[in-house]
């Protein structure tokens, strides 16, 4: 029992010089995938992200749904469909996404979180039109493409100390419509928004995998867009390293994508040595200060 205790003491003392390099810093988190139906899983991502404010952090959450939306549509009996892999969302079917992104899904996290000690305060895109949107393609009804970002709301509730939890649901440009946002594009945007200092991408996956099928710790955006080019990086990681690039030219620091079916995956991101999935960042490392996984540089 002595060497646990031990053990434990060692971890937080090395983990220190992340902790005061990440102090004050804000970290966007897109939740989701299959951790999001475990109730494990969900209580720990909540004490992550209140371990995260606890140590100086500001965590904003943005989190998806698709599996819960998926239920509920089919419980009222109205029929999912699907063009190139993103859903129809008709004006029935996006009642349904509301209620069950900023109602069911975004209720139970802000739940979770304030059930570990943290002080979680649950809203959507719609509040204070956080996320105006207009049609992404008319084809696929009412599926937003953010084009413009109001985040005070956001600056305001964690600097209150309070932890953001965020469904991806927006306001229309007109005709106060609402629109359904992809998770991903929506924790992208807000991460831009906000300068934020780390967007980390919550998957199903380990990372972007080379062609060899080995997990890429560190990508530069040349490497990215050559990989999707020559088709290495496909299908669903597609949107997610574009979702990256784009945090980046929006001014993100860096963009990790990572397996949050790993526990305490943030955690081994932010505050260990190595970090977990792969980090995408813009600027080539050179040298590494204190706080940083090997390999990365402040520039």
């Amino acid at each position: 029992m002595n060497r646990d205790w031990t053990a434990t003491a060692r971890t937080l003392s090395e983990a220190l010089p992340y902790m005061q390099r990440y102090s004050g810093a804000v970290v966007v988190v897109k939740f989701g995938g299959n951790a999001m139906g475990d109730d494990e899983a969900m209580a720990e991502f909540a004490r992550d992200i209140v371990l995260m404010k606890q140590v100086g952090i500001h965590p904003v959450v943005c989190h998806g749904g698709g599996p819960m939306i998926n239920e509920m549509l089919d419980k009222l009996g109205i029929e999912s469909r699907f063009v190139r892999g993103k859903r129809v969302t008709t004006k029935e079917t996006v009642e349904v996404v509301e209620m069950v992104l900023s109602g069911l899904v975004n209720k139970r996290i802000v739940q979770a979180i304030n059930d570990a000690g943290g002080r979680a305060v649950g809203i959507s895109g719609k509040d204070d039109d956080l996320i105006v949107c207009e049609a992404d393609d008319p084809e696929l009804g009412f599926v937003g493409r953010p084009v413009e970002m109001n985040v005070q709301i956001i600056r305001d509730l964690y600097n209150a100390g309070l932890i953001p939890v965020i469904a991806p649901v927006a306001t229309g440009m007109a005709d106060n419509e609402t629109f359904n946002v992809n998770g991903d594009t929506a924790a992208g945007e807000i991460a831009g928004a906000l300068r934020a200092d780390r967007l980390l991408l919550l998957t199903d996956v380990a990372g972007v995998k080379d062609s060899n099928g080995e997990v890429l710790t560190q990508i530069h955006p040349d490497q990215v867009r050559e990989m999707i080019e020559d088709g290495t990086i496909a299908g669903g990681m597609i949107p997610k390293t574009e979702t990256a690039l784009k945090a980046l030219r929006d001014g993100v620091r860096a963009v990790v994508i990572l397996d949050g079916r790993v526990p305490n995956a943030s955690l081994l991101e932010l505050f260990t040595e190595h970090g977990a999935g792969s980090l995408i960042r813009a600027s080539k490392p050179r040298v590494r200060p204190r706080g940083l996984r090997q390999g990365e540089s402040e520039l």
